[in-house]
C-alpha cells in the first residue's frame, strides 16, 4: 500500500486504505479470464472503473475546496496472461485446465509487480502535464 500520510494529514480513502486495490479489480479479472465467464471479467472492469470515477470525483471536490492563488493508471495483465497461455500451449503438453490455472496464477503474481510502476508513471505524466496547468497548494503524496 502507499506510505502512511504525514502526522496530522487527512487520510485519503482512495489512496491510503484497502479501497485503493479496487482500482486493480480488472487485473484480477484478467488473471482469471481463462477460467471464468467473460461477464465476470467485464464486471471486474466495472468495479475498477467505479473506483476510478469515485476517486476522480473525490479529488475534484477536494481541489475545488482548496484555495489556490493560481486557481481560476489493465492491459498489462491481459498481455501477461495471453502470452503465458500461448507459451504454455506451445512449450508444454500440460492439460488445458493446468495451463489455464498456471496462467491465472502468473497473472495474479504480476499484479503486485506492476502496481508501483504504473502509479509512478501516472504521477510523472500528471506532474509533467495537467498538474502544471492546475497547480495546487500541496502536491499529492506519491506511493
Amino acid at each position: 500500500m502507499s506510505e502512511p500520510p504525514p502526522r496530522g494529514a487527512e487520510r485519503d480513502l482512495f489512496r491510503d486504505t484497502w479501497v485503493r486495490y479496487l482500482g486493480y479489480a480488472n487485473e484480477v479479472g484478467e488473471a482469471f479470464r481463462s477460467l471464468v465467464p467473460t461477464a465476470v471479467v467485464w464486471l471486474s472492469y466495472g468495479v475498477s472503473s467505479s473506483y476510478v470515477l469515485a476517486d476522480a470525483i473525490d479529488k475534484g471536490k477536494k481541489a475545488r475546496e482548496v484555495p489556490s492563488p493560481e486557481a481560476g493508471r489493465s492491459f498489462t495483465i491481459n498481455r501477461v496472461c495471453a502470452a503465458s497461455l500461448y507459451i504454455l500451449g506451445t512449450a508444454t503438453r500440460w492439460p488445458l485446465a493446468v495451463r489455464k490455472w498456471t496462467t491465472t496464477a502468473l497473472g495474479l503474481l504480476a499484479i503486485p509487480i506492476i502496481i508501483h510502476p504504473i502509479d509512478r508513471s501516472v504521477d510523472f505524466l500528471l506532474d509533467s502535464s495537467l498538474r502544471k496547468l492546475y497547480p495546487s497548494v500541496e502536491k499529492p503524496s506519491s506511493s
